[in-house]
């Protein structure tokens, strides 16, 4: 039998290049024999056997501002919640710049290490020209991210008050439905989220910088009497003398202020997010402030106030949303601008037209 001619036409198929496994088998196993759109049952069920993958679904259904998701998220939130309440709520803040994303990698990754499942839930800016984010925390936190028992969901912080997400607190809920037991939440570090953070959490943590005019900054009333810990990071080569300083003077600012209600002294500590030093003393200041808290019965009395804080927040988004989706007040509102541009009215006077309409 004559031997076939090999085949030397360039028209010939050759073997390509191998496709290489995934980045991150963790989160490829996670997605897999997944639905793309189950039923809000499925979901559910799917939660509380902790499918991370459900968790994101359903937290983008409960982000989504269209009227056909709202129904859904109101019955996963309900679902849910008599399985959560079961974990720590930890509020991150801290000026741009100050090393949160690294914090909480690091910090994150220390808790993992210690057998706990962690949940970060991140607010990125939004542009006010344009409404986009970039919504980069998982690329920041690129080895958290790839912990089986860590989870990180950036969300746009929209217009809402502070630039905290919308539905951050119904995050919550869902991530410790879903088994997590320490849940971080990072802050834009800007105007009132810090208000808004301090409202849904159960400890404060408030990140400095030394030698940046941050002492200064940092004495300020607000923010110095929501903080349960102040941490100044990059605490490390050159940095460290002067973290030592600006450790001592945000002790004698704290003294000036009058006892918490919750009969915790504030802690100031050093940090170094970059070469993980500090980290465990971190967890147990936090550690202590819930043993004295739980004791003495001031955790429970802050849940009850977090849940009045959250009913309040709730009922003024829904009253803007519907007074905005009036068809009314559209048409009305287009007039009373284009008044105002002309100078025939004033912004009160034309306010008053508005919700007038509304009554």
């Amino acid at each position: 039998m004559a031997k076939s001619k090999k085949n030397t036409s360039t028209l010939n198929e050759k073997k390509g290049v191998l496709q290489p496994k995934s980045l991150n088998e963790v989160v490829a196993e996670r997605h897999k024999n997944f639905k793309k759109k189950p039923s809000t049952t499925e979901l559910v069920s799917e939660i509380l056997n902790q499918n991370q993958t459900a968790l994101s679904q359903a937290i983008t259904i409960i982000e989504s501002t269209a009227q056909k998701h709202q129904q859904q998220a109101r019955e996963i939130i309900e679902k849910c919640l008599p399985h959560a309440n079961k974990s720590i709520r930890l509020g991150i803040t801290g000026v741009p710049g100050v090393g949160k994303s690294t914090f909480i990698e690091s910090f994150g990754k220390f808790l993992v290490s210690e057998g706990k499942k962690v949940a970060v839930l991140t607010v990125d800016p939004s542009s006010s020209i344009s409404r986009g984010s970039i919504l980069g925390d998982k690329t920041r936190m690129e080895e958290l991210v790839k912990e089986e028992n860590a989870f990180i969901r950036p969300s746009a912080s929209g217009d809402t008050l502070g630039g905290v997400a919308r539905k951050t607190r119904e995050s919550i809920i869902l991530c410790e439905a879903t088994g997590f037991d320490v849940i971080l939440i990072e802050t834009v570090g800007v105007g009132q989220s810090e208000t808004a953070v301090h409202s849904m959490t159960d400890f404060f943590l408030l990140l400095k910088l030394a030698g940046a005019g941050d002492e200064l900054q940092g004495i300020k009333r607000g923010i110095m009497e929501m903080a349960d810990s102040i941490i100044i990071n990059k605490a490390d080569g050159e940095n460290l003398k002067a973290a030592k300083l600006a450790k001592n003077e945000f002790n004698r600012a704290l003294h000036l202020y009058p006892a918490k209600e919750s009969e915790w002294a504030p802690k100031t500590l050093l940090c170094s997010a970059l070469k993980n030093e500090g980290i465990s003393e971190i967890w147990e200041v936090v550690s202590n402030y819930f043993e004295t808290v739980k004791t003495n019965g001031y955790f429970q009395h802050k849940r009850k106030e977090q849940n009045k804080f959250w009913l309040l927040q709730t009922i003024e988004s829904r009253l803007k949303s519907e007074f905005y989706a009036n068809a009314s007040i559209k048409i009305e509102l287009e007039k009373q601008l284009k008044a105002i541009d002309e100078n025939r009215t004033t912004p009160f006077e034309a306010a008053e037209k508005l919700l007038t309409l509304q009554k």
